[in-house]
């Protein structure tokens, strides 16, 4: 008998190695390894999404507006009505049955996705720039990623790849970065795909009892590597495309740097090293001594491998992750992710607080100082408009500094922003802004550095 999971204490199968080889490959295979498609490095799962996008695009958006439409009604229904299947079902019950905040939103997130298809109502919410952004950019980009992203994942995650990976790496994770060695996988997930596949795989595995609040709420917040085709995407529109070996060196070494102090510094380190209460601990990554890292990381996995659901089980579970994202994500993002662009575009919210900065860009040697400085924050609402703003500066030194922040900042409300919060990991919107403003302050002179050199 082998104990290695407090959870998943029992005889490892037979075919128990097959079992961890196999699905965890094709998930390696799925969710880690680039792939350069179409003039971009991606992942197989992207390459899904991006087909489904080119081959269904101009019906998504009519798509998202009727999930919206039955997300708003359904939830208005079972929350007035509360009917006993839905009652019955925690499923059901935890996706129509909301608060008064979840109704009001997804009738919002309804409201102004029709607005913004039609484009009808107050411009300001049913502009190309507003609410047109989050209905035909950003939700088809939701829809299609977690649509795979979210059927695929436990390929990566039930049959022992993070047990394995975790305790090779342990030992590096722990000291670096203060978090286990599974937590790798979350990265490597967001780096080479979407962040918001990194959330996701980071949520699943809180709520599963793998990690601490602590833990949990670092790795949503600072693991989220921006990927390698987006980032390019983002140095193509502001200009800098020919600086991207550079550029990308930059925002890797400042997210590390970043990644190295946030979990020491609050709000992060004053979090709880406890886990999800429903479910407990369900993992102990204390390697006995005398027994080598791949050898338990191998029981571990097969230990993991063996307790995997049936086909029929895991094909729910992603099913059921996949409507919870569409139903209950998206409602959110269209209201709310719109809300944060209106701000951006027709108020001066962000010119005004970014006045602090001017002096402080000017003294970093930024040409263009006070057109750069509202770039810096507008982040906040949204990872691309800082991109499209810093477009027409005309230094290549401010735009890669401009686009290279924006890129390690990774609190960005229009979608991983409104993800972590929407999820039962323990971080509140106050401290997302915290940890924005942190994550700027620490990889902003990093990134002007490798501009100075570079540019």
């Amino acid at each position: 008998m082998t104990t290695i999971n407090k959870a998943e204490t029992t005889t490892v199968s037979s075919s128990a190695t097959w079992k961890f080889i196999i699905p965890s490959l094709i998930g390696a295979l799925l969710f880690l390894v680039p792939i350069k498609y179409d003039g971009q490095v991606t992942i197989a799962i992207g390459i899904f999404a991006s087909f489904l996008q080119s081959t269904f695009g101009e019906w998504i958006p009519g798509f998202v507006v009727l999930l919206l439409g039955f997300s708003a009604v359904t939830t208005l229904a079972a929350t007035a009505l509360k009917p006993t299947f839905v009652k019955n079902s925690p499923f059901m019950r935890s996706i129509f049955i909301t608060g008064p905040f979840g109704l009001i939103v997804r009738v919002v997130g309804f409201t102004v996705g029709i607005m913004a298809f039609y484009e009808i109502g107050p411009e300001v919410i049913s502009s190309r720039n507003t609410g047109g952004v989050v209905l035909y950019d950003l939700a088809p980009v939701l829809l299609t990623w977690f649509l795979f992203a979210g059927i695929l994942l436990p390929l990566l995650v039930e049959f022992g790849l993070m047990e394995f990976v975790g305790a090779l790496v342990n030992k590096v994770m722990r000291p670096v970065f203060t978090l286990p060695g599974r937590s790798s996988i979350d990265c490597m997930a967001s780096w080479m795909g979407a962040a918001p596949v990194g959330v996701l795989v980071t949520m699943k595995q809180y709520d599963e009892g793998y990690y601490t609040k602590r833990e949990a709420a670092v790795i949503a917040t600072t693991f989220s590597i921006a990927s390698v085709a987006f980032s390019l995407v983002v140095a193509n529109v502001v200009g800098i495309g020919h600086l991207f070996l550079p550029f990308y060196i930059a925002i890797s070494v400042a997210c590390v740097v970043a990644a190295i102090i946030m979990p020491r510094i609050p709000p992060l380190s004053r979090k709880a090293d406890t886990y999800y209460e429903p479910v407990g601990k369900q993992i102990d990554d204390n390697i006995p001594e005398g027994v080598s890292l791949v050898k338990w990381g191998f029981e571990a996995a097969r230990l993991k491998a063996s307790n995997s659901g049936s086909a029929k089980k895991l094909a729910k579970s992603g099913a059921e992750t996949v409507l919870d994202i569409w139903l209950g994500l998206i409602p959110l993002v269209m209201a709310l992710g719109t809300l944060a662009l209106v701000l951006a575009e027709y108020t001066p919210v962000f010119k005004i607080i970014s006045y602090p900065l001017i002096p402080v860009l000017t003294l970093l040697g930024l040409p263009e100082a006070a057109e750069a400085a509202p770039t810096l924050l507008v982040g906040f609402a949204d990872m691309f408009l800082p991109a499209i703003l810093g477009s027409g500066i005309e230094s290549d030194l401010t735009k890669f500094v401009l686009a290279g922040v924006s890129l390690t900042q990774l609190i960005y409300m229009s979608e991983i922003g409104i993800l972590i919060l929407r999820s039962n990991i323990p971080v509140n919107f106050l401290e997302l802004v915290i940890i924005f403003i942190l994550r700027t302050i620490i990889t902003l002179p990093i990134i002007v550095i490798f501009a100075h050199i570079f540019v």
